[in-house]
């Protein structure tokens, strides 16, 4: 079945269709419009309501809107991909699997991308705090995040061409490799396992504490003090100084030179790391 220049209103207004496609059209005051819908192919269209997408499978929208008012909008939702588009909504993508943008803004990002499963990010922006929540299977290349603790709890996340302004960033994570990234931010990654950062720069005071398994590969450490302390098999390779490293457990450290290195030997056995500089003073 196929809609143009609809206007939808009322709750479940579509609830349970299946095999739709849906031109310039208007979902306003209503809850859950299209509730446990299927093969759904949505076009220059606005949802101006709250939980337009829950429970929903084989869904693509393209050139659409979900407002500030579309609260919620995708819940328990698998295969859904999203192109061109505007999610000015919070708490946006909660419990999905196989969740793919591209070319999407999301403006009020907070809360959003909570315990999902296979989530493909393409040249997005995003402004919110806790984004990608206990999400696991991720892949993104060039999103632009600036919020707060991002990726807390997140496993299987690979990044690149990226720039995360986010504190506490990557928190309780594991399997996490970034490419080319930028990550700036306090406190990055404690309590993380298996953790990899290639061709990085990364600004984070007091970061990279109590990781298991740290590698960095060319990286740029920026006014970054106070790194890598009780973190275990380290394998460091920095091209720039670093403010401060303190009572790492074990591994090796490269790098430009380190203003400040604090080994207390009542808390660490400092003969487990090695520890190269390139310039001495």
């Amino acid at each position: 079945m196929e809609y143009r220049n609809e206007r939808f209103t009322g709750e479940r207004a579509l609830f349970a269709s299946e095999d739709l496609t849906i031109f310039d059209s208007l979902f306003e005051d209503g809850e859950s419009p299209l509730k446990e819908s299927k093969r759904l192919k949505i076009f220059r269209s606005t949802f101006n309501w709250k939980y337009p997408l829950w429970y929903c499978n084989d869904v693509e929208v393209h050139d659409s809107k979900i407002t500030f008012t579309g609260r919620s909008g995708v819940w328990y939702t698998k295969n859904i991909t999203i192109n061109n588009s505007l999610i000015e909504a919070p708490k946006t993508f909660r419990r999905s699997e196989k969740v793919t943008l591209n070319s999407v803004d999301m403006p009020h990002a907070d809360e959003t991308f909570w315990k999902c499963n296979g989530i493909r990010l393409n040249k997005a922006t995003a402004h919110g705090d806790y984004f990608g929540f206990n999400s696991e299977n991720v892949e993104i290349d060039n999103l632009t995040l600036l919020g707060n603790y991002a990726f807390d709890g997140g496993k299987n996340i690979k990044i690149r061409n990226s720039t995360l302004t986010t504190k506490d960033a990557f928190w309780n994570s594991e399997n996490v490799t970034l490419i080319n990234c930028t990550i700036i931010g306090e406190y990055f990654g404690w309590n993380s396992k298996n953790i990899t950062l290639v061709n990085c720069t990364v600004e984070s005071h007091q970061g990279f504490c109590y990781i298991e398994n740290l590698k960095m590969i060319n990286c740029r450490l920026i006014n970054s003090d106070l790194v890598f302390e009780y973190c275990s098999n380290l394998d460091i390779e920095v091209t720039t100084e670093i403010d401060s490293v303190k009572n790492p457990i074990s591994g090796k450290i490269h790098a430009s030179k380190i203003k400040e290195l604090i080994l207390e030997d009542q808390f660490i056995d400092k003969s487990k790391t090695d520890i190269k500089v390139d310039v001495n003073e």
